[in-house]
């Protein structure tokens, strides 16, 4: 139905975070290639189904008629020969097969950016969560294979409206793009009627795939589909509700950071950096920073004289990756760290700030944390453990993976870090 032709394309979409530099062009390079290839293969199959009069057999594939159509002169050498073409065919969609154990882990990182699944998916860097996210393909794939006991027609419908569904996503979400940066980008409308018109045909496609296969399976498709998202607006849900917990926790330390208990110190003449270091990660200058600073002071009193924060920009689907976007997110985190080293300052301890920008929070703490340690050579890192009212097995599980996997890095390093709990 044309599904396998689009999926390698978005493979290389999916992966372009980890393409080597030049990666657009690397990208766009790939695509093009493919785009040819596909269109070579896609045109002379089917010439050549006309001129071997290939009609449908069934337990047979096309490919499979086509091959014996061709070699019923070639006597025994062309029966082994149509066996050999079989298995190299089976061979490359094993292959290409990978695509899912490769990508989905990606592609669960990016929903977990956007708090659609648990953000533990989101750190990619870390072994668990790749291995987590293979894990959950093979499951479900089992599972799919199981229900449908292996029936390529079902298999085929499902992944056929499936992978229709995800094309119709991303067309519209570059149709959204150009739109919104219309009076940026020049030549806007040639890209808009591009994406348009993948959109409009890949919404027509999926439309008959569905008329024609709803009884086929296809209802069963999307009663899958229909149930994930479902699960999903869930736990967005949930990390919303999180959210407004946190603004009332924000007012309070924002409003009234004397009510944070930080301790005075004299100002020294000169910054010391073999003094006690507390590094503290933050994620914006909120309730939660304010409240991991407190509660450094309530246990360790003043005995840290140097105070480092650090914070980093994470690129989601709310930050485009242009360059402006970049830039503007690397202005707004540099702004909320000096919020915090001028609060430090102003009780007479010295302080500053170390920024990064990346897909992958724990991997960029990992580089900084070298470079942090060469400075200051006494320091020692805190991170905030979120603890809810009701605290649940569920509400551990959807919150604070990044602060445990950074942990695990840094303990690997031999650096030392604190989790201090957080109440909301």
């Amino acid at each position: 139905m044309g599904a396998g032709t689009y999926t390698g394309i978005e493979a290389v979409s999916n992966a372009v975070p980890v393409m080597r530099e030049p990666r657009v062009k690397t990208a766009k390079r790939t695509m093009h290639l493919m785009a040819i290839s596909l269109a070579f293969m896609a045109a002379g199959l089917m010439l050549t189904y006309i001129f071997y009069h290939v009609s449908p057999e069934s337990g047979k594939t096309l490919n499979a008629i086509l091959f014996e159509n061709i070699t019923s002169s070639w006597g025994p050498l062309g029966h082994y020969f149509v066996i050999a073409t079989l298995v190299s065919e089976a061979g490359l969609l094993f292959v290409a097969a990978q695509t899912g154990f490769l990508d989905g882990p990606r592609v669960l990182a990016n929903m977990a950016l956007d708090r659609w699944v648990p953000t533990r998916f989101a750190t990619l860097s870390d072994r668990l969560v790749t291995q987590n996210g293979i894990l959950i393909m093979g499951i479900s794939a089992l599972i799919m294979v199981f229900l449908t006991q292996g029936s390529v027609k079902l298999l085929i419908v499902l992944y056929s409206i499936a992978v229709f569904i995800t094309f119709i996503l991303s067309q519209a979400g570059m149709v959204r793009h150009w739109w919104k940066v219309k009076t940026k980008v020049k030549d806007w409308k040639k890209k808009l009627i591009i994406n348009g018109t993948g959109l409009l045909m890949t919404v027509l496609i999926l439309m008959s795939v569905i008329a024609v296969k709803f009884g086929e399976g296809g209802w069963v498709t999307l009663l899958i589909i229909g149930a994930f998202a479902g699960v999903v607006i869930l736990i967005r849900r949930h990390y919303d509700n999180t959210s407004e917990l946190i603004k009332e926790l924000n007012a309070k330390a924002i409003n009234s950071p004397e009510s944070m208990n930080l301790i005075k110190n004299d100002m020294p003449d000169k910054a010391n950096m073999q003094d006690k270091t507390a590094v503290l990660l933050v994620n914006g200058f909120n309730g939660l920073g304010m409240q991991a600073l407190s509660t450094i002071f309530k246990l360790f009193g003043g005995m840290y004289k140097n105070f480092v924060f650090v914070q980093i920009g994470v690129i989601d689907a709310g930050v485009f990756k242009g360059v402006e976007e970049i830039k503007e997110l690397q202005t707004e985190i540099c702004k909320d760290v000096d919020k915090y080293v001028k609060l430090i300052s102003s009780h007479g301890y010295y302080a500053e700030g170390f920024t990064a920008v990346g897909t992958d929070v724990v991997e960029e703490i990992t580089k900084l944390a070298p470079e942090i340690l060469k400075k200051y050579p006494n320091a020692v890192f805190f991170g905030g453990q979120i603890v809810f009212p009701n605290d649940s097995r569920l509400t551990r599980w959807l919150h604070n993976y990044t602060v445990f996997a950074s942990q695990r890095k840094l303990y690997a390093d031999g650096i030392p870090f604190v989790v201090l709990p957080i109440k909301v």
